[in-house]
């Protein structure tokens, strides 16, 4: 089958495709950038990829009039707190205005259970998004789930970085809302099986896990599972507001994502039935075993997708081929160079660069930077990176997004995402004779912008200088 697969640079989607290669199948990837399908090669030689923005003006003869299938796994809780549910409902509408000049048969919708009477405003967006697909031409398959358990996943990462950091949690009244956690190789599964099978045309199911837990409960078998000790105090005056604004100081969420999400635990989504997994024979595994099997994947270096990638997961929303040229005029910079005695040791050391091994010099510094930025309402450096080496184009990296990452021409150029009076480049690259270039360059705003720069020149100094030296360094090792 040709399969149209929506949202593929997606935390859902990047794992969906090679399921789908593995398959036997033929996939087009729809992005909004191309350059963001941060995949390796040999898969990108495998599939068609096309440019699309559902939320742009529909655009004729985009998609090959030979699509069986598409999935939808579009969605903007994440970019906004306000009107997300319009571009979700435009967006439902453009998909169906571009497929309808193709032969497709199918659409499966990935949403979110939606079971009570009185919804968030996320899940009556999910539930709505359904309604505006099913007007479309072809059978729609909807797939509804809770909480989605992986490595990556936003929810894990941020039960994750609470159960992690806070020994001692107060915490508010929604922490005693049920949910029922489910797998991500179990979505995963679900959603290839019902691929094409005609007993799931026109349905919708709801998917999930073995057990239904309270929030409380899932921090608690978290850090049973990890050896942790904790407590959680659970009080009932803690505002919405509040309870944003914790989630977003604790963990990696952006705010707009802590607060649609805080708006959503306070709805029950439990499943009520369980025909799919009947149909498909799946065997859900239990919270617990989610957990372990996201560990192995962590432990073995083997996450493919993260939400932290995702652009929503910091404030740069504009295309990344637009920085890709680093200005010269009216920059302020600062550049070092030094000669390399193992170039191929210091481009390791420039692909391992952020996350867990920090940025050389300095870490400190870096990280007091990272909290002043998520004060003032930033990214700060909890992102992190998701894999040690391995850097694509669009990657998040700490408070930077990756605009360029060619290993082949010893290039890496880095933009800022951290609260700046201006914008932020840091490149390194190695020329022919082995001589490493690191240039940090600054376009200042105004007067606010060239005070920050002087600023902070002093620490520049220090701080770059030791950082091209520890780089260049093949004997490096992290700094604890």
């Amino acid at each position: 089958m040709k399969i149209l697969l929506t949202g593929a640079n997606g935390y859902i989607g990047m794992r969906l495709l090679p399921l789908l290669l593995e398959e036997g199948h033929q996939v087009v990837c729809s992005v909004r950038n191309a350059n963001r399908l941060s995949i390796a090669e040999d898969l990108k030689q495998k599939i068609e990829i096309v440019e699309i923005d559902f939320l742009e003006e529909v655009e004729p003869n985009k998609l090959p009039k030979d699509i069986d299938a598409a999935y939808y796994l579009i969605h903007s809780m994440s970019a906004s707190t306000d009107d997300f549910d319009e571009k979700e409902e435009q967006s439902a509408k453009n998909f169906n205005t571009y497929l309808q000049h193709t032969q497709y048969k199918q659409v499966i919708y990935l949403g979110g259970i939606a079971n009570e009477k009185n919804l968030s405003k996320h899940l009556r967006s999910r539930k709505n998004v359904e309604e505006t697909l099913r007007s479309g031409n072809a059978q729609l398959t909807v797939l509804r789930a809770a909480i989605i358990v992986g490595s990556g996943s936003a929810s894990f990462e941020i039960i994750r970085d609470l159960c992690e950091k806070l020994p001692v949690m107060i915490t508010p009244k929604w922490v005693k809302t049920r949910c029922q956690p489910i797998a991500i190789r179990d979505v995963l599964g679900y959603l290839t099986g019902v691929l094409g099978n005609e007993k799931a045309y026109g349905e919708s199911f709801d998917i999930g896990g073995p057990d239904i837990l309270s929030y409380k409960e899932m921090m608690l078998g978290y850090a049973k599972c990890r050896n942790l000790s904790i407590a959680i105090i659970d009080v009932p005056f803690m505002s919405p507001k509040l309870s944003s604004y914790w989630l977003y100081f604790v963990t990696s969420t952006s705010y707009k994502l802590a607060l649609n999400l805080v708006d959503s635990m306070r709805v029950e989504v439990i499943s009520k039935d369980t025909r799919l997994q009947e149909m498909l024979d799946i065997q859900p595994v239990s919270y617990t075993k989610a957990i372990d099997l996201a560990f192995k994947k962590i432990k073995q270096n083997q996450v493919v997708s993260s939400w932290k990638d995702s652009m929503v997961s910091g404030r740069f929303k504009k295309e990344l081929k637009k920085y890709v040229e680093v200005p010269d005029q009216g920059c302020l910079k600062d550049k070092q160079t030094v000669q390399l005695k193992n170039p191929e040791k210091a481009l390791e050391n420039i692909w391992s660069i952020g996350g867990n091994r920090g940025w050389y010099y300095g870490n400190w510094l870096w990280k007091i930077r990272g909290y002043l930025d998520k004060l003032f309402g930033g990214v700060g450096l909890r992102r992190g990176r998701t894999h040690p080496n391995k850097i694509y184009e669009g990657d998040s990296l700490d408070f930077w997004r990756v605009i360029l990452a060619d290993k082949n021409e010893k290039r890496l150029l880095l933009f800022a995402e951290m609260r700046v009076p201006g914008e932020a480049w840091l490149e390194f690259e190695i020329d022919a004779n082995n001589v490493l270039h690191q240039t940090a360059t600054f376009r200042p705003r105004g007067l606010t912008g060239r005070l920050y720069w002087y600023t902070m020149l002093p620490f520049h100094y220090f701080i770059f200088a030791g950082m091209i030296n520890r780089i260049a360094e093949s004997t490096y090792e992290i700094e604890e």
